[in-house]
């Protein structure tokens, strides 16, 4: 038995050793703890008019585009957004650069913007060839929506409500039957100067229709042709309210009293109002989104933008909404297992959200279901809103 064991042992040994051999050739097992990831990165664009006649309008977006961004990156974590901040101007033919620019660039997946109609129509090709989602804050006119784009989308209302909503006031409420309506020959003015010009016809208004442009710094003549006119109101679709606050010093100055009604552009307190001297004491504004001041909903980030930016309107919270919208798409494109530029369109597609106290829900088009314009007039120096 002894020879037995011994000659049995032998073999069995060098398996032994063999396998330790082996063992220890072997690389080293991975942990089975993983380490923690780092934050799920989203990067979007912001496209406004931070420079020129309309920077006015372009800084307000700005400043609520990076509270929008601010709050997210502190309420949703593990995600973390980054905004690149681009100047486009208020013209499209410097909004184009910038567009191919942000859609050569793959890690963005979204874009706040552009600002502007006339924008919106030099750029939309751009972003829909790069399959790249846009949600514009302030961009009205109605064929953006109608252009065939399934990247395009705005969290305001579109001039074809805001055209009816103006003349009708201006007839019903105002009361006046002769109007003067001028544009500035630029995308969202031409159009919602039309609108207005053919609903006041339709009402028995009389109506003189004229154009600037957006580098006028003198209406003297125009103002003596208004004058001639004998209109009880001028209708400006312009969209920089410097220019509104001198048509209305220079109507003072001819001894012609009458109001000037501005579209959205000249829904600012500083040029429209303060610059003006008093001028426009009177004279109205309608724009897109109402004054969130009076949503509770909305109280925080109203009390934030009065320390980022004290001279806020209405231009800015539009664009919070805009940047929240997409940002949260993103979200839930990576919860489905595709944060990428279909994903994130796809999910911006289906918003279904309230932002400030305020829905938002797309058509197919892409436009804000349910939206509305809102009318102000300056009394004591501050708009005060009249409509509805």
């Amino acid at each position: 038995m002894l020879y037995l064991s011994k000659r049995l042992a032998s073999p069995m040994s060098l398996l032994i050793v063999f396998g330790l051999i082996l063992t220890a050739c072997q690389p080293a097992a991975a942990p089975t703890t993983e380490a923690p990831s780092g934050p799920v990165e989203i990067k979007i664009a912001f496209f406004s008019p931070l420079t020129g006649g309309a920077a006015f309008l372009g800084t307000e977006q700005l400043a609520f585009a990076r509270l929008a961004v601010e709050d997210f990156n502190k309420g949703m974590v593990p995600y973390h957004a980054t905004l690149v901040e681009e100047d486009t101007d208020i013209t499209p033919d410097k909004a184009v650069p910038v567009a191919e620019r942000t859609a050569a660039d793959e890690t963005i997946l979204g874009v706040v913007g552009p600002a502007g109609s006339g924008q919106v129509e030099a750029t939309a090709e751009i972003f829909e060839t790069a399959g790249l989602a846009h949600v514009s804050p302030s961009a009205t006119r109605p064929s953006l929506a109608t252009a065939g784009n399934k990247t395009f989308f705005r969290v305001v209302p579109n001039d074809d409500v805001q055209g009816p909503t103006d003349a009708n006031y201006i007839a019903d409420e105002i009361g006046a039957k002769n109007v003067y309506v001028l544009d500035d020959q630029e995308s969202y003015g031409t159009n919602l100067a039309d609108t207005v010009d053919k609903v006041l016809k339709q009402k028995g208004v009389t109506t003189t229709r004229a154009s600037v442009t957006q580098a006028d710094t003198d209406f003297s003549s125009l103002v003596t042709t208004i004058k001639g006119s004998g209109a009880e109101l001028v209708f400006f679709a312009g969209q920089i309210p410097s220019q509104g606050a001198l048509l209305a010093k220079q109507l003072k100055e001819q001894g012609v009293d009458i109001p000037v009604f501005g579209g959205d552009g000249f829904f600012s307190s500083k040029e429209y109002i303060d610059d003006a001297g008093g001028a426009t004491e009177g004279s109205y504004a309608s724009v897109f989104f109402q004054d969130i001041r009076g949503i509770a909903e909305a109280a925080d980030v109203a009390k934030a933008a009065d320390a980022a930016f004290p001279t806020w309107g209405n231009f800015g919270p539009p664009t919070y909404a805009a940047t929240i919208v997409v940002l949260e798409a993103a979200v839930r494109a990576h919860k489905a297992g595709n944060l990428s530029r279909a994903g994130v369109l796809a999910e911006v597609a289906k918003t279904d959200v309230k932002i400030l106290g305020v829905p938002f829900k797309f058509d197919q088009n892409g436009e804000v279901i349910g939206a509305t314009f809102y009318i102000s007039q300056v009394k004591d120096s501050k708009f005060v809103q009249v409509f509805p």
